[in-house]
């Protein structure tokens, strides 16, 4: 079978959960990548009550969808982050607190080993599963960076500054990762700008930094490293078996006036004269047959999650078309040889 296509309900967390299950059924996918903020999933409650995930599997299954994995990253970008203002408006109340900045990072960290036994319980509540935890749990999410503010090196910046920051990291995660090797979960991180690993050296030096932990891998997603001018491809090559989950989504580049460069120049998104910009499958610059035999080869059989962002287009159309358009270039490996049978 062709993988399954979800959608991330991240974009659309201004919905009631049953209202996006009842949206994302006639749009034709066929699960949800849940957000953990909105009313979408609560980690509190999925981490300790079985009623309670049966619940959020029950409205599913009145749409004919199912799920694979749950998203946290507004939680996870403060983890490792300077905090500042700017975080207030993502965390629930309980996270920031006081907004001091330590005590804030210490209570992220703590409701991200919350969300991974949330995870593995609402995975193990799955409607007709017989064998509890042998089905793969996957958090996906941001970590956050000490050290992203320094991407420019100026002021003169040297490696042991850069290595504080991934000590810093392999600090905070390293306990979270083995909380999630207890509960059989994975965490799989969206490389990202912003975050501890951006590109594929930096995903390398993160893995190298928490000791290749098992349940450290990524979150797939194409559109963070096509506009820097990474290969986007070659990521899948490069970290086979750490792709736990994969986000598509497109994005364009070279599309602006030459006023504003890679770093977005304090510009919104959808701004005419940008660089770059998110766009809705098909509408943008990535090649994703590309994509789909990468995955096919390296034996990626998870889910291909739609995330959808354009600011250009009504948000409805944007995700039915974009879930034709991952069922039309996803294909089946072959089992075969394709010159095998000449001499037959």
């Amino acid at each position: 079978m062709a993988r399954p296509v979800t959608l991330f309900t991240g974009q659309w967390a201004d919905l009631p959960f049953e209202t996006i299950c009842q949206k994302a059924a006639e749009f034709g996918y066929d699960g949800l990548e849940l957000a953990c903020w909105g009313d979408h999933f609560d980690v509190a409650q999925a981490a300790k009550s079985d009623k309670y995930c049966k619940g959020r599997w029950e409205i599913l299954s009145d749409y004919g969808l199912t799920s694979f994995a749950i998203s946290n990253h507004l939680v996870g970008q403060a983890i490792c982050d300077p905090i500042d203002e700017r975080h207030k408006s993502i965390l629930p109340e309980d996270i920031w607190g006081d907004g001091e900045p330590e005590g804030v990072r210490k209570r992220a960290a703590k409701q991200m080993i919350q969300a991974g036994k949330a995870c593995r319980r609402f995975i193990n509540n799955k409607p007709g599963r017989k064998n509890k935890d042998d089905f793969p749990a996957v958090v996906n999410g941001f970590t956050g960076s000490s050290v992203w503010h320094s991407i420019y090196a100026f002021p003169p910046t040297d490696q042991k500054y850069w290595e504080k920051g991934f000590k810093d990291f392999a600090k905070r995660f390293k306990p979270i990762l083995n909380a999630f090797d207890k509960a059989n979960v994975n965490f799989a991180l969206e490389v990202h700008p912003t975050e501890i690993a951006f590109d594929i050296v930096t995903a390398e030096r993160a893995l190298k930094a928490v000791d290749n932990h098992k349940r450290f891998g990524f979150n797939y997603d194409p559109s963070h490293l096509a506009y820097q001018g990474v290969d986007y491809v070659k990521f899948i090559r490069q970290f086979p078996d750490r792709i736990y989950h994969a986000h598509m989504k497109d994005v364009w580049w070279g599309h602006g006036d030459g006023t504003i460069g890679v770093f977005g120049g304090h510009t919104d998104f959808a701004d005419p004269r940008r660089y770059w910009d998110f766009r809705s499958l098909g509408h943008g610059d990535v090649e994703f047959e590309d994509i789909i035999v990468a995955l096919n080869d390296t034996g990626y059989a998870g889910p291909l999650s739609v995330e959808w962002e354009d600011s250009r287009m009504n948000r409805e159309h944007g995700a039915t078309e974009a879930c034709d358009f991952v069922r039309a270039i996803d294909f089946e490996p072959s089992n075969i040889a394709f010159d095998g049978q000449f001499d037959q």
